[in-house]
């Protein structure tokens, strides 16, 4: 049998890409290897996000080739998308693809065996007219929850991305084609879907004749037979209203968990950055949030150290993030991108102090983040169990609650996959410790 060897760069969008390359590898009569092992196709999914990606991509195509001379080494995704024809043919690989053509897979592969030279699938990602690409899992990597992929692109051009540039502008997927393979993935067991995309909140703008909205899609697979939760990807502050969340609180399947995009807490940073949104505008989604959903966990992504961040505009974030009280807070140091505006700002930040000034929102997110599971203790939690794990030499069940809390149970019996209402008991390792309610 063929092998094929798979290694994943990137976001949740990618993993979603990869799985469903993946598919049509296994339909074709390949079987997935380890990628540290032998393989006769290797297939690099790579990440642009950053010019760290960009080396990390590069790393991994070599590492690929150094496996197997023999093997087809195959690059597909951001970073082989946004470089030139120029840059692309000095990488150590044999088959190249572009966004939007990853479906294209299997011909490229027969195309190399016949000519024995580069394949470049690659197209002008930034066409307006450029469609969604189908692509679609028959299997989830993980029985209890799956990524669905619900569009691509973005419009919004932020001064320190490359993204719009790698994926093009926003192309939504048929809500009948989402609701299909949640429909397929369920009916295998998985009981949790994470909608994601690129920018989820502009699913549908681009619709010309049916103007749907992301709240459309979430009421359809929240009707879906099998689907016991639903998580949404990250929302951008302006999707959140009260016509939004007095649709989506009717949805009972929605996660009281939402990821709400924000980057800095200071006004001025974020102007630079080209956000389209205001602290204040951010406050009042959360409010608003909290409004309807009883103590929701909010998580959120900052960027530190951006272009001209002075001690006084981090400490402005600092204050603004601590009286947001976030469940958990994901920090970036600013990484300069080739190709964004941000990367030809003046005022570039020392390495020194992006460190100390991300450290510092460490502290606080672990701080704020113990504080929201606390809030749990003595309450009930209703938790999906995923695996066995060993924690300070104990096993336990590790698994999520509807919030996203990691929880942690002692069970001698088989907990995985399985929905139980619980009560937090105590906190163990940055997790909350839950006991069944009997």
């Amino acid at each position: 049998m063929k092998r094929v060897a798979y290694h994943n760069l990137g976001c949740k969008v990618n993993s979603y890409e990869i799985e469903a390359v993946t598919s049509i590898m296994k339909e074709a009569g390949y079987s997935i290897t380890p990628f540290d092992e032998e393989a006769d196709v290797y297939i690099i999914n790579t990440c642009s996000v950053t010019n760290i990606a960009d080396h990390k991509s590069r790393q991994m195509i070599n590492k690929a080739r150094k496996r197997n001379d023999n093997a087809i080494v195959i690059a597909m995704g951001c970073f082989v998308q946004e470089i030139e024809d120029e840059d692309r043919r000095k990488l150590n690989c044999d088959i190249i693809i572009g966004n939007n053509r990853k479906h294209n897979i299997l011909d490229d592969i027969d195309r190399f065996k016949k000519e024995k030279s580069l394949i470049i699938d690659c197209e002008d990602i930034n066409n307006p007219d450029a469609c969604y690409e189908n692509l679609r899992m028959t299997d989830a990597p993980s029985h209890t929850r799956a990524f669905i992929k619900v569009q691509d692109g973005c419009n919004e051009f932020c001064s320190y991305c490359i993204i719009p540039y790698a994926r093009g502008r926003v192309r939504s997927r048929d809500i009948g084609d989402i609701e299909n393979e949640i429909n397929n993935l369920a009916m295998k067991g998985c009981k949790e879907f994470v909608l994601t995309g690129i920018h989820i909140s502009s699913y549908s703008v681009e619709e010309k004749v049916e103007k749907r909205k992301l709240i459309d899609l979430i009421e359809r697979v929240n009707n879906i037979e099998g689907v016991k939760r639903i998580r949404l990807g990250s929302l951008e502050p302006r999707i959140i209203t009260d016509d939004f969340l007095k649709r989506l609180v009717k949805a009972q399947k929605v996660c009281p968990h939402f990821h709400l995009s924000l980057q800095s807490g200071c006004d001025s940073v974020l102007k630079r950055m080209n956000r389209k949104y205001t602290t204040e505008d951010f406050s009042k989604s959360a409010e608003l949030i909290r409004r309807y959903y009883d103590n929701p966990a909010l998580t959120t992504d900052i960027i530190v150290g951006f272009p001209g961040e002075t001690e006084e505009e981090f400490d402005v974030t600092y204050d603004f993030l601590s009286d947001i009280h976030f469940h958990e807070m994901h920090i970036f140091k600013y990484s300069r991108r080739k190709g964004t505006r941000a990367d030809k700002m003046d005022d570039q930040i020392p390495e020194s102090i992006k460190k100390e000034r991300s450290k510092k929102l460490i502290n606080l997110s672990n701080k704020m983040s113990e504080e929201y599971m606390r809030s749990y203790l003595d309450r009930e939690v209703e938790v999906l169990f995923e695996e066995e794990v060993v924690v300070d030499d104990v096993r336990y069940f590790q698994g999520y609650s509807r919030e996203y809390i990691k929880v942690l149970i002692k069970s001698d019996d088989d907990l995985s996959n399985k929905i139980i209402v619980c009560v937090g008991k105590n906190i163990v390792s940055n997790c909350l410790l839950v006991e069944k309610i009997k």
